[in-house]
């Protein structure tokens, strides 16, 4: 049997996404039970010149929203970053989570050979779809996501593997 194009993409992608969510509960109950101004935590980075906690739980959900709507060959509702608080970063992550969920199988199957072109930064990549996939779009989803997870972990925010892997 082989893997779909779909399933090797709408089922991690929302996984890691629900994951982050529920790390955003975490990090917004221990910021209240420490009393902690969230914003701290929300404008957190592991190095200066790196992006903040929001700013990269809004890539995490840019990159999953538009990469696979880019890869279904259609466009995704548009969102502001404006994100302040814990309760809107989540909000954002189901806002993009019911956008994948509308994404049906038949538009990403078979998308494997697909040509994908990504303007980026005065440039334009070229990529199939596999590849768009397996190379551009996981892994950056999972870079953002884990960089999300390590600015609460290295807060104080108790978090171990399985808050970021989520339930098998």
């Amino acid at each position: 049997m082989s893997l779909s194009m779909y399933e090797a993409a709408i089922p991690p992608v929302a996984r890691s996404l629900r994951n982050l969510s529920a790390i955003l509960a975490k990090a917004a109950a221990h910021a209240e039970a420490r009393g902690i101004e969230p914003a701290v935590l929300l404008q957190a980075r592991l190095y200066p010149d790196m992006f903040p906690l929001v700013r990269q739980v809004q890539i995490a959900t840019d990159i999953a929203r538009r990469g696979l709507a880019r890869l279904a060959g259609g466009e995704c509702p548009a969102m502001e970053d404006n994100e302040t608080d814990f309760e809107e970063l989540i909000r954002r992550i189901e806002a993009t989570l019911t956008y994948l969920d509308s994404l049906a199988p038949e538009q990403i199957d078979g998308t494997e050979s697909r040509p994908i072109e990504l303007p980026i930064r005065g440039e334009t990549l070229h990529f199939n779809g596999q590849s768009f996939l397996l190379f551009f779009v996981l892994p950056n989803v999972y870079f953002h996501v884990t960089t999300a997870y390590d600015i609460l972990r290295h807060n104080g925010v108790e978090l171990g593997k399985r808050d970021f892997l989520g339930e098998p």
